[in-house]
């Protein structure tokens, strides 16, 4: 995680570091790229999966957007600037859109006003809800005043599930209209589609490859074999069991980075779990070693608090050791909360992912040992998607990361305030949690948010709406003439798709 540095989050003046890149499109390869779905919608305001943000990546871009070091970099808006409390000035580049018609502040401000439309189902619908205004002074320049201070609206914008889309592109099958480094050509539901480089686009020299053809492996071991075979120039979510292998083939190369997570839900309106003592005595009677060696193969480390990573400025080493294997503090919160004797209950996970059933398999065997009976739930993917989204389970294995490197990323995971979502527990209000994050939002001095973001996570880890059980490597396996493209770290890593536009293929 970082702190929203004048750089990142002010950053007046910038100007694109590619813009002496000589041209080389026309040149490029065609790169043929695995991924673990088929992305199940691309409405460029959804969050639909990983697979779904990799294709978005390509064909839109944002005013803002995440560079490959996790940092908030310029896209479509070159700079932008504050303007007194509330509100932002952002300066528009010359970008063109995939139909030929040029990215003006009309188009943004129509943009992020159907994100926040009373009927969107975006997924950055509540964050773009506090938009006061948004003033289109002349073609190249937006200005949007927040109902209330916001150090974070440039991660926002950042973000691949707000990108900017041609006005009233969008309706009659159609996905839209980006200014991203690809356009889309064709596709074969549920087997693959095809992009190729946009001439027009504004960064020069960029895209690097003359198409690019995704292809949808859904089983992880098939999706190795034609990487090993020469099938495939690169594919995702490498199963941890094969990292080794991959890195010893001498055709190929593996790049990896922390961020994603594995973790427990839990129902707060149905079940055991809505006292917390039985969070918190699940959370103690883990030894999460053992998930990093049967999920991750040792790829990974433990997770015992809330998922901020060493790195961040917002880490504290305490902290992160609240919930530590301790099975006799497990038994007493067990008997605070009536329940001595033991309890039965039933975990909901997926046997479609193998860290996600190892995971749960592990969870069960050590909660047997403080008398906790453990039913497991392993429905294929889309069943657990669904029934999480539902709240039809007592509690769940969740795989997933922080929206950003800021704390303010932890929002969709903890704040349960928030309309229902997969990525967090079901019905566990947490009032003040939610008021703390405002505030966090609100505030531009670092070292009052930090002391904000302190207290947001001692509340969290004693109300445990989620407790973490590891943090896991994400890799990407590809061939060795393959480069330019990055595994981006902690929070960003879903959205390495970024880096595409100036990979290449040798």
């Amino acid at each position: 995680m970082f702190t929203p540095s004048r750089r990142s989050l002010l950053a007046a003046g910038a100007v694109l570091p590619f813009a002496r890149l000589p041209a080389s499109a026309a040149t490029g390869k065609t790169l043929r790229f695995a991924l673990s779905s088929f992305p199940p919608s691309l409405q460029p305001w959804l969050h639909t999966g990983t697979a779904a943000l990799t294709v978005k990546l390509l064909v839109f871009r944002g005013l803002t957007g995440f560079g490959p070091d996790g940092e908030v970099r310029p896209e479509l808006a070159e700079s932008w600037t504050q303007e007194g409390a509330t509100g932002w000035r952002f300066k528009l580049r010359p970008a063109t859109f995939h139909n030929g018609a040029p990215v003006t502040s009309s188009d943004v401000k129509w943009t992020l006003e159907q994100i926040a439309a009373d009927n969107s189902t975006a997924f950055l619908k509540n964050e773009f809800k506090t938009v006061e205004r948004i003033e289109t002074p002349d073609a190249q320049t937006v200005v949007i005043t927040m109902k209330q201070p916001t150090a974070t609206l440039p991660l926002w914008l950042a973000s691949p599930h707000a990108p900017i889309i041609a006005k009233d592109s969008i309706g009659s099958g159609s996905l839209g209209v980006g200014a991203g480094p690809f356009v889309m050509k064709s596709q074969e539901r549920g087997v693959s589609i095809d992009v190729a480089a946009f001439e027009k686009y504004y960064k020069p020299g960029l895209p690097k490859l003359a198409s690019i053809k995704l292809i949808a492996y859904a089983d992880e071991n098939l999706r190795v074999a034609a990487l090993e075979a020469g099938d495939i120039d690169l594919i995702e979510y490498v199963p941890w069991q094969n990292m080794a292998a991959i890195e010893k083939n001498p055709k190929l190369k593996l790049l990896s980075a922390d961020g994603p997570f594995m973790g427990l839900n839990f129902n707060g309106e149905n079940g055991p779990f809505r006292d917390v003592r039985l969070r918190q005595a699940v959370a103690h009677a883990i030894r999460r070693e053992e998930i990093v060696q049967a999920a991750f193969f040792g790829r990974g480390r433990p997770l015992e608090g809330i998922p901020i990573p060493s790195s961040s400025p917002y880490f504290d080493e305490a902290r992160s050791k609240t919930w530590k294997y301790d099975p006799d503090r497990a038994k007493k919160l067990m008997a605070e909360a009536g329940v001595a004797k033991g309890f039965s209950c039933t975990l909901l996970s997926t046997a479609q992912y193998g860290m996600h059933k190892s995971t749960a398999e592990v969870v069960q065997a050590h909660l047997a040992e403080i008398g906790i009976e453990v039913k497991l739930n392993l429905p294929d993917w889309a069943t657990r998607v669904a029934m999480g989204g539902k709240g039809q389970y007592e509690f769940c294995v969740q795989g997933t990361a922080a929206d950003n490197n800021d704390p303010d990323g932890l929002g969709p995971i903890l704040d349960g305030e928030l309309p229902a979502n997969i990525a967090r527990s079901y019905g566990i209000k947490t009032p003040e949690m939610h008021d703390l994050f405002g505030k966090g939002r609100a505030e531009f001095d670092v070292a009052k948010r930090k002391a904000i973001y302190a207290q947001l996570e001692k509340l969290a880890l004693e109300q445990a709406p989620l407790v973490g059980l590891a943090w896991r490597a994400q890799g990407y396996g590809m061939v060795k003439n393959m480069n330019g493209f990055t595994s981006m770290p902690g929070g960003t890593n879903f959205f390495s798709a970024y880096t595409l536009e100036s990979t290449s293929l040798d």
